[in-house]
């Protein structure tokens, strides 16, 4: 899902592009129905940074931004699961693997995210399903890397 994608498909929301350089280098921020995403980013930055930042508006209640409190860090948490799960999902990884990546640039090229993006996924994923996941026909290993197999 594109950038522009999201965009119309959230334009019920308040989405600004503005400079949040000067706020703490902050690449997007959330608050009350309005997101703000960093207008330098690239098209793609800005699509991940987007997508997480819908998490916080679907999981999140209140300020979360002192990481100090634990709750906090499990909103943040949910947030970006949320992201994850729109823009990559374990069925990406799966349409990545039938598209013939066959590294993590190139699955993250064809499902349109950062690599730093794709990253964060694995390793969440990795924390929420451990070594490997089944889905349908296929078997979706996160460690010790990134692999997709079709069983037979």
């Amino acid at each position: 899902m594109t950038y522009e994608e999201l965009l119309i498909e959230h334009d019920s929301l308040n989405i600004l592009e503005l400079d949040l350089s000067e706020v703490s280098g902050l690449k997007g921020l959330y608050y009350n129905g309005s997101v703000a995403i960093e207008q330098q980013l690239t098209s793609v930055e800005k699509t991940c940074v987007l997508a997480e930042e819908l998490g916080h508006h679907y999981t999140s209640v209140g300020n979360i931004l002192d990481m100090d409190i634990s709750a906090n860090r499990k909103q943040e948490r949910q947030a970006r699961l949320h992201g994850y799960n729109r823009l990559i999902g374990l069925t990406g990884l799966i349409r990545a693997y039938e598209h013939g990546c066959t590294n993590r640039y190139e699955t993250a090229e064809y499902l349109e995210v950062t690599e730093e993006f794709l990253e964060e996924c694995i390793s969440c994923y990795r924390e929420k399903y451990g070594v490997y996941k089944i889905v349908d026909n296929y078997i979706i290993y996160f460690i010790p890397n990134l692999a997709v197999f079709k069983r037979i």
